[in-house]
């Protein structure tokens, strides 16, 4: 499968994919997603379990059980290709912006 369709990751689907590398339910994944993104990135509850629903459909997550009315879910192989090959394509983007602005030479006088 061609994992280059599924790219590029918006920003909350790139954390949801890696707060999913252990089974975890919507609230604790809301809670990972702002912690690991230094509060830079906050999913309310809608906008999450569409983008679970969106995500599984995808074979990204797959549900890992259910307890009581929590619903845990995991990234799949295909997820973790996809969110391996979109961080290249950050630290490519990041390789490049730091190559440009840190370059004095080039800087407008």
């Amino acid at each position: 499968m061609d994992i280059h369709k599924f790219l590029p990751l918006s920003e909350a689907g790139y954390y949801l994919l890696l707060a999913l590398d252990q089974p975890a339910h919507g609230y604790a994944v809301m809670q990972q997603v702002e912690a690991a993104s230094g509060g830079q990135v906050r999913i309310g509850a809608g906008t999450l379990y569409g983008a679970f629903a969106t995500l599984e459909r995808q074979g990204l997550i797959e549900k890992a059980g259910e307890e009581e009315r929590r619903k845990y879910y995991r990234i799949t192989a295909l997820g973790r290709a996809v969110a391996a090959a979109q961080l290249a394509r950050l630290e490519t983007m990041v390789g490049h912006g730091r190559a440009v602005l840190t370059n004095t030479k080039g800087a407008a006088q």
